[in-house]
């Protein structure tokens, strides 16, 4: 009976992943970003519908981040001891309780501490959907996977803060928290009722010192570490232009309409990238591809930095390097990402977990630190990037050359 049921699945061959169960997953993953894309726009309406100066509603972003930095440690323990199934119907699950109950909360600090419930609650999708690619696939088939989803993930920094901007206009910043309960609710749907189990019959402990012996283990796995150290660099690559790149173009002279489609023009490098990697990793191998990718990710920033600290003051001198690290970093992250949970089949939700964690704290500080540099000029987003694009470059070598 259970075969007869309609389900969202990989193939019994695990050749192929379904297209349901691929934009489902690339969704899940994406949902650490839909919830700021979505809302930042809605920020000054919370602020004034509270009577709340700028800090206060800023703290919303802040307590959501931390939300989603805590729930990484422990979704994939619990996910490794009890199946990716019920703890991921029971992060959607929290998600969609506290978005519904954010637009009744009475003041901006409530309003805060429903955001770092929200995070916890959508940092679930993003760690047990890691954690299933590796259930399903290992090697090029996983890396092809991940590449696919993030083609779906890359979307939304293009459409939710147009979106968001949108609905607030039209509806206030409470729509905003309708919009993210529906699709919550459509996930959660869709989990329970198309999603099998994929994980392992072996089950972990989720006692907090095996968790923590876990976590120090991979840490001290070369296999991981070294692909690990690779994402990283990727994200902060990425997050150097995310974070900063709407400062330094308005400093520039450029319009909000603007820096809209410019941004828009830089993710398509990503959605590009992730497009080539799905379809290129099988036929050349995960190996050549993290090459190719690692040294473009090295020209873009590279390329950025020189215009910068050249005093190039159109805007294409900061698009098309981003554009082209973006592109780079596509045919990297899918590679190492599957490579660091490749020596956990049984512990993938840990191990996504860790990946998860170390990269949003990484980020946090990344984010602060550029903000506090913050001059005016493209010299401090410029190099960050060229250092992280340095740190790519340089630990996609290393880990070419060290143990496997």
């Amino acid at each position: 009976m259970e075969e007869r049921f309609i389900r969202i699945n990989a193939s019994l061959n695990k050749n192929e992943t379904s297209a349901a169960l691929t934009i489902l997953l690339g969704i899940l993953i994406a949902l650490s970003a839909l919830g700021t894309d979505l809302y930042v726009p809605a920020l000054p309406d919370v602020a004034a519908f509270y009577a709340a100066p700028v800090s206060a509603a800023q703290l919303t972003v802040t307590t959501y981040f931390l939300g989603l930095a805590l729930g990484q440690l422990f979704w994939g323990p619990l996910s490794d001891r009890y199946g990716r199934r019920p703890v991921l119907v029971a992060a959607l699950a929290l998600m969609l309780v506290v978005t519904a109950a954010s637009p009744f909360m009475p003041s901006a600090g409530s309003l805060a501490g429903a955001r770092l419930a929200q995070g916890l609650g959508m940092s679930g999708g993003v760690v047990v959907a890691r954690s299933i690619v590796r259930d399903l696939h290992a090697h090029e088939q996983a890396a092809r996977l991940l590449a696919r989803m993030m083609i779906v993930f890359s979307i939304v920094p293009i459409a939710a803060p147009v979106s968001g901007a949108l609905l607030t206009s039209a509806a206030g910043w409470r729509a905003i928290f309708w919009t993210y309960a529906l699709i919550a609710g459509g996930l959660l749907v869709a989990v329970i009722a198309g999603l099998r189990e994929t994980a392992p019959a072996e089950r972990r402990s989720v006692h907090p010192v095996a968790i923590a012996a876990g976590f120090a283990g991979m840490l001290a796995e070369p296999r991981f570490l070294g692909p690990l150290l690779v994402v990283l660099a990727c994200q902060l690559a990425i997050l150097s232009w995310v974070a900063s790149s709407a400062f330094t173009l308005a400093g520039m002279g450029v319009s909000v309409d603007a820096y809209g489609w410019m941004f828009a023009g830089v993710m398509l490098g990503q959605i590009t990238g992730a497009w080539a990697a799905s379809r290129l990793v099988v036929r050349l191998g995960m190996a050549r591809l993290m090459r190719s990718g690692s040294s473009l990710v090295l020209a873009g920033g590279a390329a950025a930095a020189a215009f910068a600290w050249a005093g190039a003051a159109h805007w294409a001198a900061i698009v098309a390097p981003f554009a082209l690290l973006l592109f780079g970093t596509a045919l990297v992250l899918p590679n190492a990402t599957a490579l660091a949970l490749m020596p956990f089949p049984r512990a993938a939700g840990s191990a996504s977990s860790l990946i998860g964690a170390i990269g949003f704290t990484a980020g946090a500080l990344l984010s602060t630190l550029l903000g506090m540099l913050f001059d005016g000029t493209p010299r401090p987003m410029a190099s960050a990037a060229a250092l992280a694009a340095a740190g790519v470059f340089g630990f996609e070598r290393l880990l070419r050359n060290g143990p496997r």
